[in-house]
């Protein structure tokens, strides 16, 4: 029996638990026993999900989990349990869903959320400060406050159970089928025509609206849809999001102008960037873009690769304590780079807390890319979570295959089945598994999985990856489908353990499950299986159509193929 009474993460293999296993807080892992002791106990919990290189769970750390007063309170009022939201999705896709219902605004994290001791919630918020600042209040004030509402009124929020699984489930109509394309034309109302992205800040590079528009694009050839892709393009090219010194992207900017980023740098983020900017080169054959999408690709490569010898999750924003420290330079350590003016902005002030940001202007040299190298290669990396995510490695290795029609020379569809064979080896002839728990699969795993071995297919005919990618679509209907509701549980349907069946359709920060199962069904030829998903995700799309950019898509390739019309690269077909 686990003893509740002290910090149980030293175990846990997860590179984030693993930073918190020393915090004076008793941290549990979220397991049937944990749960169940919640219940013996008749304790509320607290539950923090976050992630290894998430930069405000760092700060919250250092600020609350370390500190011995703040730890006093939550282990006397709570049963406290920590998650890494990379290892189980759907622990935090559930949860921040009920966030956002309490708080009618978006989540983040780290998310801290306060649940019941039967492990539903019934508040909950994100970062919470160690005094009161900026209009939140302290961490403590937090705790001692939930504590005694829990005491007060804990038969009535116990009670709320059935409310609150009433008020998560999905709305869902009776359309069967609809003109997509007007709601492709109202998302580009929230464009910025000027800077790209979503107007305003913080900007997100989101993926998948700008493979739908490009879809759109080849569909009808509307140079509307493509603009604001050229655009998005540039920017995430040129300005302080993209590490011009060793490639790759950050996650997002803090500003408008795309010049400050929130410094981590994420596998998912990469990946899909690879796939929008190789797809987008088959319009726009500027060799500016190819070389960046190869100094992406050979970056990951580089530095995403982890012991297994596939590619690990994230970087962190921080080193030795400090935000960006590893990417922004002095202007005394570039004033005497000659002619380092003429390739980025270099202002003796500054333009990130009297530090610089590399914001290009022409490209560099190779000359000018060592000599910033050789001046970041004193400075200490900042921390790489090594774990391996089985869906993430699946559109890495898709993109690879997008990337490969662009620049053959690098035989990345060589690279693409070397990566694929350890994918192979290590969860299709063994357990597929999302990361390390044996026992833990998500409805992307199987998704992304099918998705790559298509693409395999496709690009090198070999018949034996379609056959596997029908063998395992059987398997994902047996594992998730729900046949009531036509639609992928996000978590094995035999292996649950949350207070609801999480059922996801929007896009998070990957393509959504559903829509790419949709997509290979298509592909795959399954067109009855195909018909009943779509019509499932047409009853959502009315509702949630802001969220459900992969599935205009996917609803669309489904309706053009299935109505017979000639699908090809400049039309309906997709790269998903």
């Amino acid at each position: 029996m686990t003893d509740i009474n002290k910090n149980n993460l030293s175990n846990d293999p997860s590179p984030y638990l693993q930073q918190h296993k020393d915090n004076p807080v008793n941290w549990q892992t979220w397991t049937a026993q944990t749960l169940e002791s919640a219940k013996k106990n008749s304790k509320p919990i607290l539950l923090s999900i976050g992630y290894a290189s998430c930069h405000w769970c760092h700060v919250m750390a250092h600020e609350s989990f370390e500190d011995k007063e703040t730890a006093d309170l939550m282990n006397k009022y709570f049963i406290n349990i920590k998650v890494d939201r990379e290892e189980r999705p759907d622990i935090d896709f559930v949860f921040q869903s009920s966030f956002q219902l309490f708080n009618q605004s978006g989540g983040g994290w780290p998310l801290t959320m306060f649940l019941d001791e039967n492990g539903v919630p019934f508040m909950g918020g994100t970062y919470f400060p160690k005094i009161n600042q900026n209009g939140l209040p302290s961490f403590k004030e937090v705790l001692q406050k939930v504590n005694d509402a829990y005491q007060e009124q804990k038969i009535n929020i116990i009670k709320q159970k059935d409310l609150i699984v009433k008020n998560l489930d999905l709305k869902k109509n009776s359309v069967l089928s609809q003109d997509l394309e007007p709601i492709v034309e109202t998302s580009l109302n929230y464009l910025d025509p000027i800077k790209g992205g979503y107007k305003g800040s913080p900007k997100f590079p989101t993926f998948n609206l700008y493979e739908t528009l490009l879809y759109f694009y080849n569909r009808t050839n509307k140079k509307k849809y493509l603009d604001p892709v050229s655009l998005i393009i540039k920017q995430l090219c040129s300005k302080g999001i993209y590490d011009h010194v060793e490639g790759g992207i950050s996650r997002y900017t803090v500003d408008e102008n795309w010049t400050v980023p929130h410094f981590e740098k994420m596998l998912y983020d990469n990946a899909q960037f690879i796939q929008l900017l190789s797809k987008y080169c088959k319009i726009n054959k500027d060799d500016y873009f190819k070389n960046k999408l190869l100094k992406t690709i050979e970056f990951l490569q580089k530095e995403f690769l982890n012991k297994e010898g596939l590619l690990g999750s994230a970087f962190d924003a921080d080193s030795e304590g400090e935000e960006g420290k590893y990417y922004v330079y002095d202007f005394e350590q570039l004033k005497d780079i000659k002619d380092i003016g003429i390739y980025f902005d270099v202002d003796p002030l500054g333009n990130w807390e009297n530090k610089i940001i590399l914001v290009e202007k022409k490209t560099p040299n190779k000359i000018i890319l060592d000599k910033l190298l050789k001046i970041r290669s004193k400075k200490k990396k900042p921390f790489f979570d090594d774990k391996t995510q089985l869906d993430l490695n699946c559109l890495w290795i898709s993109a690879l295959i997008s990337a490969h029609e662009i620049l053959p020379k690098k035989n990345f569809i060589k690279l693409a089945e070397e990566f694929f064979s350890k994918i192979e080896d290590k969860y299709i002839n063994k357990t597929i598994q999302h990361s390390y728990s044996k026992s833990v699969v998500f409805l992307e795993d199987y998704a992304f999985l099918i998705n790559l071995l298509i693409d395999l297919s496709d690009k090198t005919m070999n018949f034996k990856y379609k056959n596997l990618a029908k063998k395992l679509c059987d398997e994902t209907f047996l594992k998730f489908y729900i046949d009531e509701k036509d639609i992928f549980q996000k978590n094995s349907k035999d292996n649950n353990d949350l207070f609801l069946n999480p059922i996801d359709i929007g896009d998070n920060t990957i393509p959504n499950g559903n829509a790419i199962m949709l997509i290979n069904l298509v592909k795959l030829g399954m067109m009855e299986r195909a018909k009943k998903l779509s019509n499932s995700l047409n009853g959502y799309l009315n509702i949630y159509k802001n969220h459900m950019m992969t599935t205009i898509r996917a609803v669309d390739f489904y309706n053009n193929l299935s109505s017979g019309k000639n699908c090809n690269e400049q039309g309906c077909k997709i790269d998903a």
